[in-house]
């Protein structure tokens, strides 16, 4: 069988340009983008009338430099006064108004990205959650998505606003006099050159920003959640000292992706401003020819400043577009990762679940350099209780994601009630299933929610009976709402014994036919452990079930257990013929009770 062994990309980007893919989402929501187009157009055009104006009224004032005295037409002085306050006032309105649909627009966008996001990590295999730490996915389910989010808002709506504030700046000192004009002939191509020239510099640069700050991220969860270990062993400081080089690699990521970025800035600044000297000394030179008024000089260089300042600004929004360009990397990467292989197209749905089990010469590797499963052989009738006893590494929890196709293996086959697995389809295939596991995992919601997880459709008394039966009944009445009680983070009011004991309880409730119990009493004391004995015998009655259990006093009435060493089933059998057989088994036990 050829291997299905979830393999991941290479953490680089090789898609489609990022600029086009988020295209798909301004396309998604049209009328937005073509409501903020058309307010951005309006606004745009209308604070460019203001120079022209200043342009007249300048050219209203008549000086005679001969008598040194000037006239004023102080009608068309107030009347284009007065336009421009109209036109400047009407601008900022619909600059507001702008705003406003950008920022819904953009809002409405972060949505479907993590809408998207969430449910492509959903669909996609276990083993690709094994190559990734939950602090870098957590850092592109907020940050990078953020980082997008704010480009949106004000990078988009000012490239948009600086093209047409440059074309109609164009336009207007093209009417004017083409001649001063030429001077941006060899300014603006030297700020485009330096421009592109400091973008590949620091495209890289930004990536790394992004790949820094999602490791710091995994490794400030990683912390967290050991918490408790770190302090017990006395390690603060040792991971302080450890988070501070990760923090100063995260910050010397920023402070060089930052600081080439931020030379662009004053660099076309500069060239920009040398062209408004020029133009300046050119327009003198024209005013003492008298072939153009100093109206007309005073709305050329107005406009000249229009048309230079976006020139300026882009190469700082630049900066941004490339911190952009390298979240929207990383979120599409996760996008485009493999999902979980689909069902073969025969593949059939289970109906009446007997729960026999085969393993056909079954052999499995996480990675091709180790060999977790070598060649596992075995069979075991419905409603029989298996045991896995063995080494810590030697593949028992492996087995068990196997049964649930959580991982595929590479070669043999495993039956369910005569038919291969990978020929059923998955979601039937987990339904058969109910598990309980030893790292305990409880939703946001009502202690009764979580224990009919899986079984919606359970009345209150179902779910009373449970508990009462996995001896969490008396607990659950003390809590200030009793069976309403909300789970406050995953179960955080409760301690992880009473979690471990709610999960059981969720698995009492569920009709499969198949049980696998992943050292489900780890969490509990000797006492309650002999407490919820008794319900988990009625728990597996009628049951084929898979108990992986290190304590072996609970496995002792299993009806065959298996003894997994180095990835083969060394021993097989009950828990007295393996003690009389005194190999593996009798000398775990005896390790254990000497």
């Amino acid at each position: 069988m050829k291997s299905d062994r979830y393999v991941p990309n290479d953490f680089k980007y090789h898609g489609p340009n990022v600029f086009l893919r988020l295209g798909k989402y301004l396309l998604a929501n049209r009328l937005f983008a073509l409501t903020a187009f058309a307010l951005a157009l309006l606004s745009n055009l209308l604070a460019l009338k203001g120079p022209e104006l200043a342009g007249n009224a300048l050219d209203a004032i008549n000086f005679d430099i001969e008598t040194r005295t000037a006239s004023v037409d102080f009608d068309t002085v107030f009347r284009c006064c007065a336009y421009m306050a109209v036109l400047y006032v009407v601008s900022a309105v619909l600059s507001y108004v702008l705003s406003v649909v950008m920022t819904r627009f953009s809002q409405k966008i972060t949505v479907q990205l993590r809408e998207e996001v969430y449910n492509k990590l959903l669909s996609l295999p276990v083993g690709y959650f094994d190559k990734l730490q939950a602090g870098d996915i957590i850092s592109r389910l907020s940050y990078d998505i953020d980082t997008i989010n704010t480009s949106l808002t004000s990078d988009l709506l000012q490239i948009f606003t600086s093209l047409i504030t440059v074309t109609g700046s164009f336009v207007m000192m093209l009417s004017i006099s083409w001649q001063m004009l030429l001077v941006f002939l060899i300014t603006v191509p030297v700020s485009i050159f330096v421009t592109v020239l400091r973008a590949k510099k620091v495209r890289p640069l930004f990536r790394r920003r992004s790949a820094e700050l999602g490791k710091l991220n995994g490794f400030t969860e990683e912390v967290l959640s050991g918490v408790k270990t770190i302090r017990a062993y006395g390690k603060e400081d040792d991971f302080c000292r450890r988070y501070d080089e990760r923090n100063d690699q995260a910050c010397e990521a920023y402070y060089e992706a930052d600081y080439q970025a931020a030379i662009m800035g004053p660099a076309i600044n500069f060239i920009n401003n040398l062209s408004m000297s020029v133009i300046s000394i050119a327009g003198a030179c024209y005013s003492i020819l008298a072939s153009l008024s100093l109206g007309d000089i005073s709305s050329f260089i107005l406009y000249g400043k229009r048309f230079s300042g976006p020139i300026n600004e882009f190469s700082n929004i630049l900066a941004d577009l490339q911190s952009l360009r390298s979240a929207a990397e990383r979120i599409f990467l996760l996008m485009d990762e493999a999902p979980e292989k689909e069902d073969e197209s025969d593949a059939v749905e289970l109906k009446e679940v007997r729960g026999e089990v085969e393993f056909n010469h079954v052999r499995f590797s996480y990675d091709a350099s180790k060999v977790i499963i070598h060649d596992l052989s075995l069979k075991i009738p419905a409603g029989t209780t298996v045991a896995i006893v063995g080494p810590t590494g030697g593949g028992k929890t492996t087995i068990v994601n196997l049964l649930m196709r959580f991982y595929d293996y590479q070669s043999g086959n495993i039956l369910l009630d005569g038919i291969p697995i990978q020929k059923i389809r998955r979601r039937d295939l987990r339904r058969a299933w109910t598990m309980v596991l030893q790292e305990t995992w409880l939703m946001g919601g009502t202690v009764a929610e979580n224990i009919a997880y899986g079984a919606e459709s359970a009345t209150r008394e179902e779910i009373e009976k449970a508990a009462k039966e996995a001896g969490i009944h008396d607990f659950i009445l003390s809590l200030p709402q009793g069976y309403d009680t909300k789970m406050e983070d995953g179960g955080l009011n409760v301690s992880k014994g009473q979690k471990q004991l709610l999960t059981i309880a969720r698995s009492m409730l569920s009709h499969a036919k198949m049980l696998i119990l992943d050292e489900a009493t780890s969490n509990v004391d000797t006492r309650t452990e002999l407490k919820i004995e008794k319900a988990m015998l009625n728990l597996m009655k009628g049951r084929t079930c898979f108990v992986i259990a290190h304590r072996l006093s609970t496995i002792q009435n299993a009806d065959m257990i298996l003894v997994v060493r180095d990835g083969d089933v060394v021993e097989t059998g009950t828990h007295r013929s393996l003690l009389e057989q005194n190999g593996f088994y009798a000398e775990l036990y005896r390790s254990q009770y000497s």
